[in-house]
């Protein structure tokens, strides 16, 4: 199971949760698509697999061993690192599956933060509307990639508040194992 292959590599609770968000999302994208969830929910279970355990700059590079020695092959190998194109390695995402994971990646924890900053810090609390206020402001979630967001929203040929009120739905699944039901 995937999340048994990635806690061997990962240890910080923060990481792992973020993991189960891309997980959650990608397995309700690939529904939507009509595609393989299990597949999809372990890309993006696995997409961060380096990133506690890699040295300076090895982020979506030292996945490929990992990966490769838990027995993944090199179109699995090539989804998870296509995630860090133009930030951590020169993968370009082809795929549609490759093309969520880019949105994903960035947009569960982002829409995570719209959920913390809610006194009840609940999932179920965040509407479309404190979504799309939150995201006009650069400085709420800062590191949220926004351009590269809505750069592959457009690819994909969807809006931004699709892939918010989705995302929103796919995290509804794990709300508990986030901590925030």
């Amino acid at each position: 199971m995937a999340i048994e292959i990635l806690k061997k590599y990962t240890t910080k609770p923060n990481l792992i949760k973020h993991a189960i968000a891309v997980s959650a999302a990608m397995s309700h994208f690939a529904r939507i698509a009509g595609e393989n969830e299990e597949y999809w929910a372990t890309v993006g279970m696995l997409h961060d697999i380096d990133y506690e355990c890699c040295s300076q700059g090895g982020h979506c590079h030292e996945c490929v061993a990992i990966l490769r020695d838990e027995g993944f092959d090199e179109a699995f190998i090539r989804a998870v690192r296509s995630h860090g194109h133009e930030l951590a390695c020169d993968v370009e995402p082809i795929l549609h599956m490759e093309k969520i994971l880019c949105i994903v990646d960035q947009l569960t924890g982002f829409i995570i933060a719209c959920a913390m900053i809610r006194p009840e810090k609940k999932l179920a609390m965040v509407e479309l509307a404190s979504m799309q206020k939150r995201w006009k402001s650069p400085s709420f979630a800062a590191g949220t990639g926004r351009e590269r967001i809505e750069k592959w929203c457009a690819r994909i040929g969807v809006t931004l508040d699709y892939m918010f009120v989705e995302t929103h739905k796919a995290l509804l699944a794990v709300a508990d194992e986030l901590g925030l039901s």
